[in-house]
């Protein structure tokens, strides 16, 4: 359970700076193919994620994630394909909250709005074998580990491989009404 009250709100430029404290940071760009950023870097982000509100049809759904209304973290839910009802997602947390359920909380709410809102048959997600803290994360989400792509991308030490989770939609209501019964 976090120990943070974590809502999710779109992403606004405003947001660049809070985004920036974390995206410069190279244990936080540890495992992707981005960063450490430069201030120009995190606001070309932003300003991408923002538009990304206003592209139709929409297929990124980029929020930030805010407790006390301070910006602790992002995720972004992707549509892979629309026909086959397939999603993605990503998040990002600050150093400072590590290890306090913010990732778990923003995969929640993620998982929901693919699920309830978008009605996705199937989401998943990716980490890097090294990256311990996202596979617990994507654990407690009960994401089911599906298996390794190998060189999935070239970061500083190297290529990454990526670890493959998934979640279905019956596997999402299942646990939303057994999470209910409780």
């Amino acid at each position: 359970m976090a120990r943070h009250a974590v809502t999710l709100s779109r992403i606004e430029l405003a947001d660049w700076r809070a985004v920036h404290s974390w995206a410069s940071l190279a244990q936080v760009c540890r495992f992707q193919v981005w960063g450490p950023n430069t201030e120009e870097q995190t606001r070309a982000f932003v300003e991408t994620a923002v538009q990304a509100w206003a592209r139709s049809p929409q297929r990124r759904f980029p929020y930030a994630a805010r407790c006390e209304g301070d910006v602790i973290g992002m995720g972004e839910l992707h549509i892979r394909n629309r026909k086959h009802r397939q999603g993605e997602i990503t998040y990002v947390v600050h150093p400072r909250v590590w290890g306090q359920g913010v990732g778990t909380a923003i995969g929640k709410a993620l998982l929901a709005r693919g699920f309830e809102d978008l009605q996705l048959h199937r989401i998943c997600a990716t980490c890097d074998p090294r990256n311990v803290g996202s596979a617990r994360v994507l654990g407690k989400l009960h994401m089911a580990w599906e298996g390794r792509h190998r060189h999935t991308g070239l970061i500083r030490d190297g290529w990454r491989d990526s670890e493959v989770y998934s979640i279905l939609e019956e596997d999402w209501q299942e646990r939303t009404d057994r999470d209910a019964g409780e």
